[in-house]
């Protein structure tokens, strides 16, 4: 069985880890008390949790797109040539990286510090397993 700590399974769902707490504390994660008092989270649980809140997110949502996976960011670098304009977004730990056209940037007066969903949509989706977690 996989189990992960309150701080771990806060950065897995993207909340602190009072959050996780409070939704320990009303049922609505598992968890278990190991020694030294530490809490664990059970790590099918803790899937089930992040669909839930996952779903939640997106019900909060008004647009209507056929892209599933978006992570809300800030902008933090735009770098633009002649055709091609390269944004990059942080959101929570997650850094991405957009390649589009100089135009589209241009329309959406993209720069550092704006809000911005980085949007993925893809046929290829690696999987890799960290070397500790």
């Amino acid at each position: 069985m996989v189990e992960y700590r309150i701080g771990q399974a806060a950065e897995l769902l993207g909340v602190s880890s009072d959050t996780v707490r409070r939704w320990a504390d009303a049922g609505r994660v598992k968890t278990t008390v190991k020694s030294g008092g530490k809490r664990y989270v059970d790590g099918a649980d803790l899937a089930r949790l992040a669909i839930e809140v996952a779903g939640e997110r997106r019900r909060d949502n008004p647009r209507r797109q056929s892209a599933r996976n978006r992570f809300l960011g800030i902008v933090t670098r735009v770098t633009k040539d002649g055709v091609a304009a390269q944004v990059e977004i942080q959101s929570g730990p997650h850094r991405f990286v957009s390649l589009i056209t100089r135009e589209a940037a241009d329309e959406l007066e993209l720069e550092p510090g704006m809000v911005a969903d980085a949007v993925v949509k893809a046929t290829n989706v690696g999987v890799e397993l960290p070397a500790e977690f």
